[in-house]
């Protein structure tokens, strides 16, 4: 087969922690596992470089247009339609309506239609804000519907799926779950130092659904029986964390209680989560999780949301609090901190529950996939 990648979101730097990471992943152990296939990998100009694997069943081209925008819905199938491919694999759902190839998708989730406020956010680029009101919901029903197969990073994702759109086939629709990256290995080294004193830690985007405003407000209440402790927060320079910042200034919070790390390396990340007392995810839906485990592969304690898939992919190697009862997150955090036999419980169940999660295993099961389509498609 002749397999196309839309790799335009390809690493976190250029991609966002989670999709691109995905990315990332996906590239790096397809061109390891298959050596069959060749792959064509459609990248925006600012990651080409870093996806030259100068492997030779792997070629590259540039299609430097903006996810979520009209260009990608008007041009963006034309210049993969031309490469002829057996098929396509797009890691989120903004496909291109007039695609002709066939293709599959990879669904993260549905927040979007679960949160309202997320779907109502702006951000710096304009058309996103029409896409999400009047787009969203006609891109993604031409995305289920008119895919070959549907990836699902979750149980929870999956049902998502059947419960806002029915008609979609259970068969159609696979889960695969996502891996854990290895931070730290030198490649990337640390530009942050970690706080000389016990802090709290959340990696990830600051979009209203991450539930970081609520966070803030527990943290308050949090900081005045531990005084000492900190909150540092880490994630991509944006608007959502210039917001979250004004936001901060507005709470009865000391200076210097809150520390903000923008654009952190891999090496950066390491060190934060390694250096964490307890890695707190406040999200109010969340389609996998990826955080929550690089930092239980780092060791720490991870307390998290009872909402969305974190119970599925997190088990018994965590706590949980709800995401809208203030009283209940400053409990658990507390605990969760304070509790010197949970802690050890948490560390020991979290180095265990990572090890379920592999990118190679999930480049498989992709792999698996695209051959059950084209297979299917040549019957």
């Amino acid at each position: 087969m002749r397999i196309g990648i839309d790799a335009r979101m390809y690493g976190p730097k250029v991609g966002g922690g989670g999709l691109g990471r995905y990315v990332e992943q996906l590239v790096h152990e397809l061109a390891s596992i298959d050596q069959h296939n060749r792959y064509v990998l459609f990248l925006k100009r600012d990651n080409e470089p870093d996806a030259r694997l100068f492997n030779e069943r792997i070629e590259t081209r540039v299609a430097d247009i903006h996810w979520y925008t009209l260009r990608e819905q008007l041009q963006l199938g034309g210049i993969i339609d031309r490469e002829r491919l057996d098929l396509v694999h797009f890691p989120h759902w903004n496909v291109p309506r007039f695609l002709k190839t066939p293709f599959i998708v990879t669904v993260h989730d549905l927040i979007l239609l679960e949160e309202p406020r997320s779907a109502k956010a702006t951000t710096k680029h304009p058309l996103v804000y029409a896409l999400k009101y009047r787009g969203f919901r006609e891109v993604l029903r031409h995305a289920l519907f008119t895919s070959q197969h549907i990836i699902a990073v979750s149980e929870y994702t999956k049902q998502s799926i059947l419960r806002y759109f029915p008609d979609v086939p259970a068969g159609k629709i696979s889960v695969v779950y996502e891996g854990v990256t290895p931070l730290g290995d030198g490649k990337q080294p640390s530009t942050q130092r970690s706080a000389p004193n016990p802090y709290l830690l959340y990696v990830g985007n600051a979009y209203p659904h991450k539930n970081l405003e609520t966070l803030l407000h527990a943290f308050s209440f949090f900081h005045r029986l531990h005084p000492k402790v900190t909150l540092t927060l880490a994630g991509r320079d944006d608007l959502f964390y210039e917001r979250l910042r004004k936001e901060c200034e507005e709470i009865d919070l000391p200076p210097g209680a809150v520390r903000f790390v923008m654009n952190p390396s891999d090496g950066d990340l390491h060190d934060l989560y390694v250096g964490a007392s307890v890695y707190v995810f406040p999200s109010r839906v969340e389609g996998f999780g990826l955080p929550a485990l690089e930092a239980m592969q780092a060791g720490v304690p991870v307390a998290a949301s009872r909402a969305g898939s974190l119970p599925e992919i997190l088990a018994d190697a965590a706590t949980y609090f709800d995401p809208v009862d203030i009283e209940d997150i400053v409990h658990v955090l507390e605990q969760t901190l304070t509790d010197a036999t949970l802690r050890a419980t948490l560390v020991a169940r979290g180095s265990q529950r990572v090890k379920q999660f592999s990118w190679k295993t999930m480049a498989e099961q992709t792999l698996a996939v695209y051959e059950e389509v084209h297979q299917r498609k040549t019957r």
